[in-house]
Formats: C-alpha cells, structure tokens, sequence
C-alpha cells in the first residue's frame, strides 16, 4: 500500500474527538481523568487551609462560634444540601446516559443539574442578604450585641469572636459559590455539546470529568453544612 492510500485509510478511521497528540481514545480518557485528578488534589489543599483555620478558631472561641452559628437559617442550609445531593444523583444519571447513547435523558439530566446548582445560589443568595439586613457581614457596620452563648446561660458572645466566625463563613461559603459558578458554566457547555451531538458512547470523557469536579463541590459542602450551621445542636 502507498503512502497516500495508508494516509487516506488513517483520515478515513481517525475519530474526530481523538486529539493528535494521543494514540488511542483510551490514552486520552486516562489522561483527562488524571490530570482532574490532581486538579482536585490542589483544590483539596485549598479549601484544606481553610477547614484549619476555621477548626483552629472553633476551638478557641467554640462558644462563640456556636452564639453565631445559631443565627444561620439551619432550615435553608438542610435544603440546600439536599439540592445538592440530588444534584449529584443526576450528574451520576448523565454519566451513565452519556455512555449508553441516549441522547434526549442526557439533556434532561443536564438541564436537571443546571436548575438544581442554580436553586442552590438562589436560595443561599437568600441566607447572604437576611446577613446583611442583621448586620453580620464583619466590617465597620457589623453589629453582635448580646447574643447569649448556647448552653452558658448568662453568658454573651464576643462580638469580636463572632465577626471571625462569620469572616470565615462568608470566605468559604463564597468561594464554595465560585465553584459552584464555574460548574455551572462547565454544564451548560455539556449541554451544547450534548444539543450537537458531539458526545457518544465512544466519546463521553467531558461529562465524566464534568461530573468529577461536580461531585468535589458537592462534598465540599457537605463538610461545610455541619461545621458551619450544626454547631452545638446537639446537647
């Protein structure tokens, strides 16, 4: 066979989705997952400081932190985590869809997760403006006064303590937000890529590792929720 007849027969079996430098669709996977792999080993240091700072703090000022804790909407938090649970229950849905060719499921369970990380922003675009009208936001107009420590009655929080919890609570809650943001962007190019027909059973890397990085938010805050809104509840 020429050079020319081997080329043709090489553009003629190439699949489109395979970038050059890669040998095989397999080779390509395995990279894609790793490199999210160590993507999220940075991302687990990130937030990893901050959980010590917080647990640091909580230790210190645990009364304090738990006057605080116990002005947060626990009902709104709980709600929140469960949109997210479920979230996670249609990302692993589009996973399996993606790899099964059923294209008008994988639209829905992408449309699914969009509407669920959006309904998680909305509602704790809620609990952050009930904190600005109380004043809890730490700067020249925070306000804490008399707020009585859980369990210590006759006792008050610091207000100075409290302004750390909350400094803390905006940090990591907002940038667990930002996260949020960005995977919402990362589904709604899912979901052109699924409306063009770009993704198949042999070509379905993007929503697995789509579904990776949705899955690290989701447990995220799974650490958060206890830790910020639980403390203290139990007696």
């Amino acid at each position: 066979m020429s050079d020319q007849a081997a080329a043709a027969v090489h553009e003629e079996g190439h699949n489109p989705a395979l970038l050059h430098h890669f040998a095989e669709p397999e080779q390509q996977r395995d990279a894609a997952s790793l490199g999210m792999w160590v993507f999220l080993a940075t991302e687990l240091m990130f937030f990893g400081g901050m959980f010590c700072a917080y647990l640091i703090y909580r230790l210190k000022y645990f009364g304090d932190f738990a006057a605080a804790s116990s002005t947060l909407n626990t009902a709104l938090g709980a709600t929140n985590t469960g949109v997210l649970i479920c979230s996670s229950l249609t990302v692993v849905l589009a996973v399996w869809v993606a790899q099964t060719a059923r294209r008008t499921l994988l639209i829905t369970s992408l449309i699914l997760t969009l509407i669920l990380g959006c309904a998680f922003l909305g509602i704790k675009g809620v609990e952050y403006h009930d904190k600005f009208v109380e004043h809890h936001v730490p700067g020249p107009s925070f306000s804490f006064e008399n707020e009585p420590i859980p369990g210590h009655p006759g006792q008050f929080a610091n207000p100075n303590h409290a302004q750390i919890y909350f400094a803390l609570y905006f940090i990591m809650t907002g940038l667990h937000a930002v996260h949020m943001i960005i995977g919402i962007g990362i589904f709604v190019w899912l979901l052109t890529l699924a409306w063009k027909r770009r993704l198949t059973p042999e070509y379905n890397t993007p929503v697995e590792i789509g579904g990776l990085y949705w899955h690290f938010v989701d447990i995220v805050w799974i650490y958060l929720f206890p830790l910020l809104y639980l403390i203290d509840k139990h007696k």
